[in-house]
């Protein structure tokens, strides 16, 4: 009985310190409510709406930041507002004993939500760890069914690995498993249908992505968009008339089929959703970036391993995030001209740049 009274004060005093925090506001009155953090800039595919050049500058490992360094900066960022933390690459798997950092992560007081974004090429073997140090949700990459298109475009053959991966997360106990397909004109548009039929089956919810000009998108085109408005008229042309859910501030606009079944499209490139943006990311070395598009952020590594205590280091991040006032794809929108964020030569000088550094 001593022993549930405590675990049930603890519980009070976690809910107050989380109810007592007041939310952080940017110059457009966006909060600080979600944190995608990268944990390894490596990849073990090369797909080529990400990273389609032969050879990359790769951040120094000694620059990583550690278990503990992550930890102490979640829990600053955690302190400020931050409600969920999404951990993500590179690969996030690639990252040595990731499942410890999760145990870690886990943790923390005022954490709502932990999830992951992944390939899926090492799920299989990492899935029941995963679930039981903590990880709360998961999200897939599945570009294609099509193991041809799957070669063309990650230049590797493994999507028999993802798929097997999609299995172990369910039985792991991801029930909300999500999915994400980047649909790229020419490439995998003729999918779209199959794609959405197989995550219906399997209970997962399908999220499609416009082909975005971010980071290494070094052979981004316009051209090779399929947008929002093409994407659903193909979508209703198989599965009937779909009906628009009330979003939040999440980047994926939810839609309902007739059988029930929900599915979402996320387009950054036709319809950019900056006005409701409350998400920031941290690179696997430190730096915070508080738009997708951004081309310089602040180094907060270098703060974790100065003499700084951890309220002048969050001062620094209350200072930064009430300026904020990106909105880089309403921005790029609105270009005449519109090409690729950077060009090779640019994300060989700064690999800050690169979609697999800054966390997709």
């Amino acid at each position: 009985m001593r022993r549930r009274a405590i675990e049930r004060g603890d519980a009070i005093v976690r809910c107050l310190r989380y109810c007592a925090r007041v939310p952080l506001f940017d110059a457009r009155k966006r909060p600080l409510r979600n944190l995608r953090l990268s944990v390894t800039d490596r990849c073990n595919l090369r797909c080529q709406y990400c990273m389609p050049e032969e050879e990359y500058s790769w951040l120094p490992q000694s620059g990583v930041l550690t278990f503990e360094e992550v930890v102490r900066v979640l829990r600053i960022f955690l302190s400020l507002g931050v409600e969920k933390v999404r951990l993500t690459g590179g690969e996030p798997l690639l990252r040595r004993d990731v499942e410890q950092l999760v145990g870690m992560v886990a943790k923390l007081d005022g954490l709502r939500e932990l999830a992951m974004t992944t390939n899926g090429v090492l799920l299989a073997d990492k899935a029941v760890a995963l679930r039981q140090q903590g990880l709360q949700r998961i999200t897939v990459s599945l570009d294609t069914l099509d193991p041809s298109v799957f070669r063309s475009l990650s230049r590797r053959d493994d999507l028999h690995r993802v798929l097997v991966g999609i299995e172990a997360a369910q039985r792991a106990g991801f029930d909300e498993l999500k999915l994400d397909t980047v649909v790229i004109a020419g490439v995998n548009d003729g999918e779209i249908a199959s794609l959405l039929r197989y995550a219906i089956d399997r209970g997962a919810e399908l999220r499609f992505i416009e082909y975005m000009d971010v980071g290494g998108a070094t052979h981004w085109r316009k051209d090779a968009v399929v947008s929002r408005a093409q994407i659903l008229a193909t979508v209703e042309r198989t599965f009937g008339k779909t009906e628009p859910i009330a979003r939040d501030s999440a980047p994926a606009e939810r839609f309902r089929l007739g059988n029930g079944a929900t599915f979402g499209v996320i387009a950054s490139v036709t319809q950019p959703f900056c006005s409701t943006c409350d998400r920031s990311r941290l690179t696997a070395d430190g730096v915070w970036l508080k738009c997708l598009y951004a081309t310089k952020g602040t180094h907060l590594r270098d703060l974790l391993r100065s003499d700084m205590r951890d309220e002048q280091i969050a001062a620094r991040i209350r200072d930064e995030w009430t300026m904020r006032e990106d909105r880089g794809a309403e921005l790029r929108m609105a270009m005449p001209d519109r090409q690729p964020l950077a060009q090779r030569d640019e994300l060989k000088k700064e690999p800050h740049l690169e979609m697999h550094t800054r966390g997709g």
